[in-house]
């Protein structure tokens, strides 16, 4: 199998052509025909340090999380951005509340996310069971308009929820999700961990449909 360096599989660069994006092991290799744009999504751990994500191309992807469906059109969902360069004190109060291997990768990306959300409704603040769903939906469509732009996202639940409660200034009725890192994908060859590196570089799986998706009733397959 060809490996070619992370950034060409999404990077909009003259020299990343369609057949050469084809064969990166992160293509997905599906059994149906789907929108190129899922094919080419994947969470790498290695960031370009030195190419920051445009305030244009920033907004872009939270707008694209905005017109995400939620139950009562609640919008449980709220977003705390913190840049390396441009807030710090923000990115490094984010940073130290991963876990240390997380840390180890993480500090590369040029913008770190924290994804909140909020568990109660605003109209009559009884539990919104549907508030972690809907978040679900709001940060993946977020993921597909990153692939667009040629931006990498990676989401990360290894965290200290409480360190980044009090850390990040979260009031109450939010809680933290979890944690991205977002930026263009680097070279595997710069990550520390030797595990980190050969996970860069494996195809992606996923199960069968024939395992999740039924029909009529429970454990019956669906098929063609």
């Amino acid at each position: 199998m060809k490996i070619f360096p992370a950034h060409c599989l999404i990077a909009p660069l003259p020299h990343c052509f369609i057949a050469r994006m084809s064969d990166h092991p992160k293509v997905a290799r599906t059994d149906h025909d789907i929108l190129d744009l899922i094919r080419r999504r994947w969470s790498p751990r290695s960031f370009d340090s030195s190419r920051d994500v445009s305030r244009r191309d920033l907004l872009r992807l939270f707008e694209a999380a905005r017109w995400a469906p939620s139950s009562f059109n609640e919008q449980p969902w709220r977003f705390l951005v913190a840049e390396r360069q441009r807030t710090p004190e923000a990115f490094n109060a984010m940073l130290a509340s991963l876990t240390e291997r997380n840390q180890t990768w993480a500090r590369a990306a040029p913008l770190l996310v924290l994804v909140a959300l909020r568990v109660t409704l605003e109209r009559n603040e009884a539990p919104n069971p549907s508030a972690w769903y809907d978040a679900g939906q709001s940060v993946a469509l977020l993921t597909l308009q990153a692939t667009e732009l040629g931006l990498s996202v990676r989401q990360m639940e290894g965290f200290n929820r409480d360190i980044a409660q009090t850390g990040c200034g979260i009031p109450k009725p939010f809680e933290p999700v979890v944690i991205m890192a977002i930026g263009y994908a680097g070279d595997p060859d710069a990550l520390a961990q030797d595990r980190h590196r050969e996970l860069e570089r494996q195809p992606r799986t996923r199960k069968p449909l024939s395992e999740f998706v039924f029909e009529g009733r429970w454990g019956v397959k669906l098929v063609s």
